[in-house]
């Protein structure tokens, strides 16, 4: 979902520090980086658009508390309109191919030792499913904010004259398991009802998800082996979300009813099908709650994950070498 309105933060942009291109990624050493602030990708919401204020502010207070990243806005359309009907209308599969071509043919993204990335909302599992699927240029730490991990069990409401909401949201509602709805239409391709009859439905015709979450019998063993390799995933869940149903989503949660499933008590996390489990026990794996209604994000907030997860190379490399040393004992 487009961020609020509400969101203030600062407007002022300073100047970014190009990342060196004197010499190819595989030339490049930890010393040659580590005091420059790795680049970070952003993906936004249903409903907004790369050209939106409001992310050129997070672009902006990205770079004042890391002086000198490098705000990267993926973006689906040339124009802000395109990229706006391409959150609703399109195969999400496709624009994860997309996104992985554009990052991995960026002149300076691509040279990077790894990048950090922060979704907002739908934007949070398709930035998971890049880990997941290709994840060149590495990402570091994934930050999501109001993602639908799990899924939804329903669908948003529309402006009074937002007619490109509205003509999806009745396809969506009628027909979300053909082909043409589960090809076309973003919100039904994470669309997941734990009913009985409705999740058959759902592996068997689920162009996303139901992949991108390996529910299937035949596992993607890439998908666990990528995401388990984060340093950080945090996974933002907003209290007064009443926007993605359920909420808790943005944890993995199941919800069937008033009955939740937390994800440590999951199959999919016992078993570790996408690599939660072993990222979590790493320690790699962070529960957060925020205050407030979908996409209200306090600049507070904001601040403390680019304080915290973002920034220098070098900030993350000592934990790193740590665990790795201690993983060889």
């Amino acid at each position: 979902m487009a961020l609020s309105k509400t969101l203030t933060l600062i407007c002022r942009i300073a100047a970014i520090l190009p990342v060196s291109l004197a010499a190819p990624a595989s030339q490049q050493t930890l010393e040659d980086n580590d005091d420059t602030p790795l680049p970070l990708v952003i993906w936004h919401g249903l409903g907004d658009n790369f050209a939106n204020p409001g992310l050129r502010d997070v672009a902006a207070l990205a770079e004042a508390v890391n002086p000198g990243t490098l705000v990267y806005t993926i973006k689906l359309a040339d124009d802000a309109n395109g990229d706006r009907s391409a959150t609703f209308l399109g195969n999400v599969t496709e624009q994860v191919a997309k996104v992985c071509a554009d990052l991995a043919a960026h002149p300076i993204l691509s040279t990077a030792p790894a990048i950090d990335a922060l979704g907002f909302s739908q934007g949070g599992q398709f930035l998971r499913a890049y880990v997941q699927r290709c994840n060149n240029p590495p990402v570091r730490s994934l930050v999501t904010f109001g993602a639908q991990h799990n899924g939804i069990v329903d669908f948003r409401s529309c402006g009074a004259t937002d007619w490109v909401c509205k003509g999806a949201m009745a396809l969506l509602r009628g027909n979300t398991w053909s082909s043409f709805v589960q090809g076309r239409l973003v919100p039904a391709q994470y669309y997941r009802s734990p009913n009985v009859d409705e999740y058959q439905k759902y592996l068997e015709h689920s162009n996303f998800l139901a992949d991108i979450n390996n529910e299937r019998v035949l596992k993607n063993q890439t998908y666990v082996e990528n995401l388990a390799k984060l340093e950080n995933f945090v996974m933002y869940m907003f209290e007064d979300d009443t926007t993605v149903i359920p909420k808790e989503s943005a944890w993995f949660e199941e919800v069937n009813g008033t009955e939740i499933t937390p994800l440590r008590a999951r199959k999919m996390y016992r078993e570790d099908w996408i690599g939660l489990r072993e990222l979590d026990r790493k320690g790699g794996l962070k529960f957060r709650t925020t205050p407030g209604e979908h996409m209200q994000i306090d600049e507070k907030v904001l601040k403390e994950v680019f304080q915290e997860y973002y920034g220098t190379w070098k900030k993350g490399s000592a934990e790193r070498y740590a665990r790795l040393d201690g993983d060889d004992l």
